[in-house]
């Protein structure tokens, strides 16, 4: 029974990403990258930060550098792809934990003010409002400037500046859904606004913020890189793309490996992460279906 089940559910999603091969090439990005992450101790060349002044500035599969440093090296020797993929752990986990901050408010606002409306509706959207006229990045700064630079600091600023993303998708779908009659009938059986909430609108609203928190995960890997490019993101000891991009930009004219690297990584993690919101959204779309 169960197995049926679980290829029941499997069968649609290979049909699909069939169908839509750039969701499967999202798919085995994002893969490598989490792998990548998980494994950094054993595939990488040791300390991320261990200093070798004798090869620094190695180029990238140059004489005595290759096979122990393939991406090449920095300028205190360091080697590149060790740090990428440490740093991957970074951006993982400061992009996830952010979306799940921010999925966590925004869901929670929006279906307060899409169920019960009112002055609650006004105030939470009021200030939705406010937010989202100030730009995201000056908002950041002037947050980590405030609270000082650091991992944890980070995912709160991250969480708390794109939960309107998900107040105003959820509010949308709220006001859709608490009209429809199965949700007349679960007041008339006279259950309480807590269980029709969780039990009957959340469900039905789940599929649009899985989509938004996969593209909240992209988001949030551009602005950690972006504000640790700045020097206001983790701890400088740890090593993150954004500070490999900070640093490498010094070094451009002559060693164009040290910020090229960190920037690939940057651009197919966000790119594979999109290409998989981009499929989600048209397999969960039930418009599609038809």
């Amino acid at each position: 029974m169960s197995l049926s089940h679980g290829s029941s559910v499997i069968r649609p999603v290979v049909r699909s990403l069939k169908r839509q091969k750039s969701g499967l090439v999202g798919i085995i990005i994002i893969s490598l990258v989490c792998l990548s992450a998980l494994l950094a101790d054993h595939i990488g060349y040791g300390d991320p930060n261990a200093i070798m002044l004798q090869d620094r500035l190695c180029r990238p599969m140059d004489g005595s550098s290759f096979g122990f440093h393939p991406l090449g090296t920095d300028g205190l020797g360091r080697d590149i792809f060790t740090r990428i993929v440490f740093g991957a752990r970074i951006s993982l986990a400061v992009s996830i934990s952010g979306a799940i901050i921010s999925a966590i408010v925004g869901v929670t606002a929006g279906l307060l003010a899409g169920y019960y409306g009112g002055w609650l509706d006004a105030i939470l959207m009021r200030i939705a409002d406010i937010q989202l006229a100030f730009p995201f990045i000056l908002l950041a700064l002037t947050l980590l400037a405030t609270l000082g630079s650091g991992l944890w600091q980070m995912i709160m600023v991250l969480g708390l500046g794109r939960w309107v993303s998900f107040a105003r998708v959820v509010r949308g779908e709220t006001l859709s859904i608490r009209e429809r009659e199965f949700i007349e009938a679960s007041r008339a059986i006279g259950n309480r606004d807590f269980w029709i909430i969780f039990r009957h609108i959340l469900p039905n609203i789940f599929a649009p913020v899985i989509i938004v928190a996969s593209f909240a995960v992209a988001s949030n890997v551009l602005s950690e890189a972006s504000l640790s490019f700045l020097g206001l993101g983790v701890d400088l000891a740890i090593p993150t793309w954004g500070m490999m991009l900070a640093e490498g930009r010094e070094y451009l004219p002559d060693a164009w490996w040290l910020a090229t690297f960190p920037g690939l990584a940057i651009l197919i993690t966000v790119l594979g992460i999109n290409l998989f919101g981009d499929w989600l959204r048209d397999y969960l779309d039930p418009k599609l279906k038809l």
